[in-house]
């Protein structure tokens, strides 16, 4: 992990495609990929459903992960990554199912002591957010989340959304009045509607004066579906507090990394002056 993380930390998104209800390739591709980064990465940034995939249907609780679980597989991929990593996964808990984002601290980091999903403060220790905005047919197999996360990482006080999330502006505003750092989003935005992906993500910067970090799942989701719904966005991105876009990708399975400069964040919130204050 990098010496430089509280001046100017380093984000990696590796952009990848998901193999629905396939744990464990997906987990191989994720721990490739983390192991394939720059020694200078803070924080590594998967996609929506990144670990286990999604489907619309019964085999989704089959192939959903208890936290304990998924909090393994993602330790290794932050040891692989001599990172803090964010990904997301399907999280089962007894009967229901959840769309979850965790974040795992960097290896040797991990403060005693684990925060639970409704925890707002996860003081860098393992955190676990459950989207609360369900899209579409998600609703009719997932349940919704409760109370939003912010955790601190290596890019400071960060808030963690997931995709569908970023629509709502009561959830930009919840995280503009406790100022925090960053925004990261894991996304599965379908491509036919990037456009509004990029939008919203540079939206969600400029009114909360901080950086967002959006992952994109590329590829395509293979089954019946109709190509507008099966091909994937990608197009990850990083946006700096003023809303332009600093670093992006296209569909291409391959990764951004670039740095958060601290001062290009303080210069804008003394700026725009209305983070921070009351």
């Amino acid at each position: 992990m990098s010496d430089r993380a509280h001046d100017s930390p380093t984000v990696a998104v590796p952009q990848i495609p998901v193999d629905d209800l396939d744990a464990d390739a997906n987990l191989d591709r994720i721990r490739r990929r983390a192991a394939d980064l720059p020694t200078d990465v803070d924080l590594a940034v998967f996609p929506e459903y990144a670990l286990t995939g999604f489907a619309a249907n019964e085999r989704l609780r089959e192939a959903a992960l208890p936290r304990d679980a998924a909090r393994a597989r993602l330790e290794s991929v932050a040891e692989a990554a001599d990172a803090a990593v964010v990904a997301g996964y399907a999280e089962r808990d007894r009967a229901a199912v959840y769309n979850a984002t965790a974040y795992v601290p960097p290896p040797g980091r991990s403060p005693s002591g684990d925060s639970s999903a409704d925890a707002t403060d996860g003081a860098g220790a393992h955190s676990v957010y459950r989207k609360r905005h369900l899209w579409d047919e998600e609703a009719a197999w997932v349940e919704p989340g409760g109370d939003r996360v912010v955790v601190e990482t290596p890019a400071g006080p960060t808030g963690l959304l997931t995709c569908y999330d970023l629509n709502f502006v009561g959830e930009s505003a919840w995280f503009a009045e406790r100022a925090v750092d960053a925004l990261v989003v894991g996304g599965a935005w379908p491509a036919d509607h990037v456009a509004n992906w990029r939008l919203l993500c540079r939206a969600r910067a400029l009114d909360g004066v901080r950086w967002v970090v959006g992952a994109g799942r590329t590829g395509t989701a293979g089954g019946e579906l109709p190509a507008d719904e099966a091909t994937y966005a990608g197009n990850s991105l990083v946006v700096r507090p003023d809303g332009a876009v600093a670093a992006e990708l296209d569909r291409a399975s391959t990764t951004l990394t670039t740095s958060l400069d601290r001062d290009t964040l303080s210069a804008q919130r003394d700026l725009v002056g209305a983070v921070g204050q009351d």
